[in-house]
């Protein structure tokens, strides 16, 4: 006797050996030996033979006409062989039931399954639709090939078009246009960043960058809606000053200037003037809201996302030739020792009678030009007076670092520019603390310093850079953190510093100048009347969100950067380069800070500089490889010759150019000093 039975969803056939209790001893085609259920069992014959019953049964289900099968099983639930019956006019024989087991089985759109051999008919409606769902998938998978097609060929379908930034980085896998783009890159043995960029979705491996970042940090785009420009207050003090700026020629949002007064007992007042929004802008109105949602602006070689539109920006940037609303911190010195008699801090008109740019100074501002005072520039004494000060806070600012067991910081780090123009890039080198750039770095720290004091005495909450005194290891210990109290920066050598000077740039800076002008218009009252109180759950909110942001637009600054390193190698065609060691299999060019990481590297000092042969680059994951090509006899350094490796940060948190934070780790935890050059041009965020 054989048997046609059910086995973990599939039907099969076999001879039985034996029969003990509710079980079958079954020998199958293949020899195997199984047991089978008395319940599994839909058949019982003696021929033909299992497999060729098999064989018969599946020309039988291939025959069958499921919609007339369908029809003639009327709406009550049935057994396959009354149906059967029905279907071939006679009790159908083995293999023809086991045909219509197979057909009923294999077309469950048609049938439900209500037992073991027992079926009933689909409704109607269920089973039209069913049938408009299957003819629909047919015609999207004909479709999807038309669709893999066009991209293999480099053509992009028209249904693609709107929705290429969504397909890379938001995409939905059930899509047609996903699942084509998908099978495509699969025959291609390529990627779907790749794949756009062939066909013309996306223009430009730099368009790919900049719509990555725009589509997940901008999801509304970078335009502002129109507002109104906000006013400062009408009856602000005249200050009697003339200040001026030391800024790149590229700097639009001009946040701070300078202006000396000469006091008739010999004393000197340096104007610190920062420009105030907080003047005109009041916490939740429609620009804090829209200040608050970006967090900072966004820089990037040749270009940039302000914070603030440009109508506002306008308002309150320290143009040379306006009368702008600052707010200005006044320090009373004895020129006898640089000491600090006193500080003022007051709203105010401040008259701007000059913009410097670096770019006409660079050459003329040198430590033996200002020695010397050789040389005519604007406001040459000025500068001279402020050289001679900055020095002394520096002096000041590493006597206390060192006091926090830190070593002095090194000042033979370099500084890289990046200029874009009709997508051609110019790097240029500034060797860090160069006057000007130390001039506005120490006056920046000591504002910061002095009013993150004047919140603290004054009992008023404000958000602080703090480093050192934490939990953990040295690294640990040396991360630079956001608090909302007053706490030492030990790397930068001060007992607290707010970040307060780039309020155009930086909400953080807003909010601490909301709060710094509480503290100077109603002195013990501040607590009462400062937007943000002690333990404000919203200013740990801004924080929070603050971090997140920047940290976003600090990885995206370092991508462009890198892109255009690599971008300057192909323009300068640049096979063979000079690398300075880092650390080592860690390099950095020595004409552009991109860094290098070159596996099985000899050992090599740092400071070594060394020459690579460039093999290829990749400016879509912005990956390069390279070979070292020759190590030059005299490849060493001074024991003391320090590199800015481990101390990439600068004084705002964010790793300087070049500083690839995927190669260079720790980069984003060390910050030791504070480069107060706008850097709009070369794309590096302010200090401030």
């Amino acid at each position: 006797m054989n048997l046609f039975f059910e086995e973990s969803g599939d039907f099969k056939v076999g001879t039985v050996l034996s029969q003990a209790g509710e079980a079958y001893q079954v020998e199958m085609a293949s020899g195997k030996r199984t047991k089978v259920k008395v319940k599994d069992v839909l058949l019982q014959y003696e021929k033909p033979a299992p497999a060729e019953l098999h064989e018969q049964a599946k020309k039988v289900a291939a025959e069958i006409d499921l919609d007339f099968l369908w029809e003639v099983a009327g709406e009550e639930e049935f057994g396959f062989a009354e149906l059967g019956v029905e279907y071939f006019g006679h009790a159908p024989l083995p293999y023809e039931a086991a045909g219509l087991i197979l057909s009923l089985h294999t077309a469950p759109i048609y049938f439900y399954k209500k037992g073991r051999g027992r079926y009933k008919a689909a409704p109607e409606q269920s089973l039209r639709a069913a049938q408009a769902g299957i003819e629909k998938k047919k015609q999207q998978a004909l479709v999807q090939a038309e669709y893999v097609e066009q991209l293999k060929a480099n053509q992009l379908p028209e249904s693609m078009q709107n929705i290429v930034l969504q397909l890379l980085f938001k995409p939905d896998k059930n899509s047609i246009e996903y699942k084509a783009m998908e099978a495509a890159c699969n025959e291609l043995h390529s990627n779907p960043q790749r794949l756009m960029l062939a066909t013309g979705g996306i223009a430009s491996p730099k368009d790919l960058h900049m719509s990555k970042f725009l589509f997940e940090n901008f999801p509304r785009g970078a335009g502002f809606p129109d507002v109104p420009v906000p006013q400062a207050p009408s009856k602000l003090p005249l200050a009697e000053v003339q200040a001026f700026s030391i800024d790149d020629v590229t700097t639009t949002e001009i946040d701070d200037a300078f202006s000396i007064t000469h006091l008739a007992d010999g004393k000197v007042k340096v104007g610190i003037h920062i420009a105030a929004p907080a003047l005109g802008i009041k916490p939740d109105d429609v620009v804090d809201k829209m200040a608050r949602g970006r967090m900072s602006t966004v820089y990037m070689p040749g270009d940039k996302i302000t914070m603030l539109p440009d109508s506002i920006v306008n308002a309150f940037t320290l143009a040379e030739g306006k009368t702008c609303p600052a707010l200005s911190l006044y320090a009373t010195l004895d020129p006898a020792d640089w000491s600090v008699v006193k500080t003022e801090t007051r709203a105010e008109m401040v008259p701007i009678a000059n913009n410097l740019r670096h770019n006409d100074l660079d050459e003329l501002v040198n430590e033996e030009t200002l020695a010397s005072g050789v040389g005519e520039y604007a406001h040459k004494a000025e500068l001279a007076l402020l050289w001679q000060w900055a020095q002394q806070l520096e002096q000041g600012r590493m006597a206390k670092r060192e006091g926090f067991g830190l070593k002095p910081e090194q000042n033979n780090r370099v500084d890289f520019n990046f200029y874009v123009e009709d997508d051609v890039v110019t790097v240029s080198r500034r060797k860090r603390g160069a006057p000007l750039d130390k001039i506005v770095a120490e006056l920046m720290i000591f504002a910061n310093s002095t009013w993150g004091k004047l919140m603290h005495e004054h009992g008023v909450p404000g958000i602080y850079r703090a480093q050192g005194g934490g939990s953990g290891g040295w690294a640990a210990k040396m991360q630079v953190r956001m608090v909302t109290h007053a706490a030492p920066h030990q790397g930068l050598g001060v007992d607290q510093y707010a970040w307060s000077t780039s309020p155009l740039r930086r909400y953080t800076d807003l909010v601490n100048q909301w709060q710094i002008l509480a503290c100077a218009e109603h002195g013990v009252t501040a607590p009462l009347v400062a937007p943000f109180k002690p333990k404000d759950a919203n200013l740990f909110a801004i924080v929070s969100a603050f971090d997140a942001a920047y940290a976003a637009y600090g990885d995206f600054q370092s991508n462009m950067e890198r892109y255009w390193c690599l971008r300057w190698l192909g323009q300068e065609n640049a096979r063979q380069v000079e690398a300075v060691v880092l650390k080592d299999e860690v390099l950095r060019l020595v004409d552009i800070p991109l860094i290098i990481k070159l596996p099985g590297m000899p050992q090599v000092a740092r400071g070594a500089q060394v020459k690579l042969d460039i093999l290829r680059w990749d400016e879509v994951d912005l990956s390069i490889e390279a070979r070292l090509l020759e190590i030059p006899l005299a490849a060493t350094v001074a024991a003391d010759a320090e590199l800015d490796y481990e101390d990439e940060e600068g004084g705002d948190g964010t790793p300087q150019a070049g500083a690839d934070a995927a190669m260079v780790e720790g980069a984003a935890d060390i910050e030791l000093e504070v480069v107060e050059a706008d850097g709009e041009a070369g794309a590096t965020p302010p200090a401030g």
